[in-house]
Formats: structure tokens, C-alpha cells, sequence
């Protein structure tokens, strides 16, 4: 069973249509890159993902049931800006799900459950290449730490699912190649499901398991809004790394079958 999966689906908003017909099966831990002009309903899309937006039409599943209709803690999300709070030290930033999920009256954890947070949280920051900044404030960190303790808060509640809005577009290229890195690290780490959003193709190309292409393929110049945007390219892209361990487990396989064909007793040198 996929872990996503879109039917014929539709979202309008009264006469504009922004996106229509698509129809999409996501499996666990593939990372989608969504690409395409600005205006095609990308974000619209994510939103979904997210629980912020419903479909107009068609279904959106998850694990084969209805998408709800609200965020949750099994979709986290990071944008272009930073959503971190600035009142809160990058520890708290990172701890503030914990106390939240543990304590919805105080929003404050005490005794053992926060010693026990604040381990995992410590543990997050060292991940992400933040330990040494624990007890900073957000304003005093530069734009690639901002990025990084935004991802670490986003993944701090373990989500299934990741949706990412241009997360590195204001980042300089220096800082986005070690974006880059990072994330593809956490994502084999922790065998999450990414949905990203990019004007990059490079990025898209580098990044993904899987490019979707988002446009219109039906246009009336005189109701610009009468037509929305679809998936009209779905790339799969096989990263190296998958591709060399599904041929070691190949491989590995063929030599288990083969030492059982043996007669009991023989041995083979492969």
C-alpha cells in the first residue's frame, strides 16, 4: 500500500481552479521534488499535504485513509523563512514540541519527562551541527543555522512525513551545498517521506528520488483561472547509494540460494 495516495484530485477556489486531475501514489521514504512555474499550485498542494487546505474534489490518503483535515505531529514542515520563535533559546525552540505533546495544560515539562526531552532534544542538536549554540537565541545565529535548528524542530516530533517550501532558496551556495548534505543524511537516517518544493532544477535533480513536474496543461487566455495545474512529468531518479545496495542484497540473495543448492556438507567459494 502507498503511504500517499492522490485520486483525481481536484482544488478550486470559487471559479479558480488551481489544481486538477492529479493522480499520485507515494511510497515511504521516497523524496519528491516539486518543481515547476511559480503560480502552478505547488504550495497549494504541500498545504494539503500538511492538513492546512482540503481537496475541492477526488481523495488525498494517508495509509488509505482520508488526509485530516489539520496539521499533525506525523507532518512536520519547514519553510523558506525561518519558523523558529525568537523568544525561545535554540534549545527551547527545539524542546518546545516535546513540552507541548507532554504537557498541553503548562506547556512545561518537569522532573524526570524533561530531563528525558531535553536528552533527545540535546541529541537533535548534535545532528544538526548546533550543540555549541544551545544556549543562543535565534537572532544571533546566521541564516544556515537558523535553516538547520527549523529542520531540527520540524523533525524533533519524528515525523512520517516532511513537506519543505523552498527551505534553502535564501541561503547562500555555500551554506545550501551543507544544507544539501544534511539533508540527505537525516532523511536516510530516519527513513523519511520528503515533499520539497523547489524553483531549482539542479537542487530538484540532486536532491529527489523522484521530480514532479507541476503546469497547466489546458489554458483559455480569456479565463485565465478556468484551468488548473497537474503532475505532467512524474521522474524517478535512482540515487547511487540505493542503487548499490539493492545490487549487494542481489547479490547476497543469489548466494544464499546458490550454498542451498549444495549437497549437505560442501562449501563454495564465490
Amino acid at each position: 500500500m502507498s503511504l500517499i495516495t492522490v485520486r483525481n484530485l481536484w482544488k478550486e477556489y470559487g471559479e479558480q481552479v488551481v489544481l486538477e486531475r492529479m493522480n499520485l501514489d507515494i511510497g515511504e521514504h521516497e523524496f519528491c521534488t516539486l518543481v515547476g512555474a511559480s503560480g502552478c499550485g505547488k504550495t497549494t498542494f504541500l498545504r494539503m499535504l500538511l492538513g492546512e487546505e482540503t481537496p475541492s474534489r477526488g481523495q488525498l490518503l494517508l495509509d488509505g485513509v482520508p488526509m485530516p483535515n489539520e496539521p499533525g505531529p506525523d507532518r512536520g514542515i519547514v519553510f523558506q523563512r525561518y519558523s523558529v520563535f525568537p523568544h525561545l533559546t535554540v534549545l527551547g525552540n527545539v524542546l518546545i514540541g516535546l513540552e507541548l505533546r507532554g504537557a498541553r495544560l503548562l506547556g512545561r515539562l518537569f522532573g524526570r519527562a524533561r530531563r528525558e526531552a531535553v536528552r533527545q532534544a540535546e541529541h537533535m542538536l548534535d545532528a544538526v551541527g548546533l550543540s555549541a549554540h544551545r544556549n543562543k537565541y535565534p537572532s544571533a545565529l546566521s541564516g544556515g543555522m537558523q535553516q538547520r535548528l527549523a529542520i531540527a524542530q520540524a523533525l524533533m516530533m519524528r515525523p512520517r512525513v516532511l513537506l519543505l517550501d523552498e527551505p534553502f532558496g535564501a541561503l547562500d551556495p555555500g551554506i545550501r551545498a551543507d544544507m544539501h548534505r544534511l539533508l540527505r543524511q537525516l532523511w536516510q537516517q530516519d527513513r523519511i517521506t520528503v515533499f520539497m518544493v523547489t524553483h531549482d532544477i539542479q537542487e530538484a535533480f540532486a536532491l529527489g528520488t523522484r521530480v514532479l513536474v507541476f503546469d497547466k496543461v489546458r489554458l483559455d487566455t480569456q479565463a485565465p483561472g478556468a484551468y488548473g495545474a497537474t503532475v505532467t512529468y512524474d521522474i524517478p531518479l535512482l540515487r547511487r547509494s540505493e542503487h548499490i545496495t539493492r545490487e549487494v542484497e542481489a547479490t547476497r540473495r543469489k548466494t544464499e540460494r546458490f550454498q542451498h543448492s549444495l549437497p549437505h556438507g560442501a562449501s563454495a567459494t564465490l
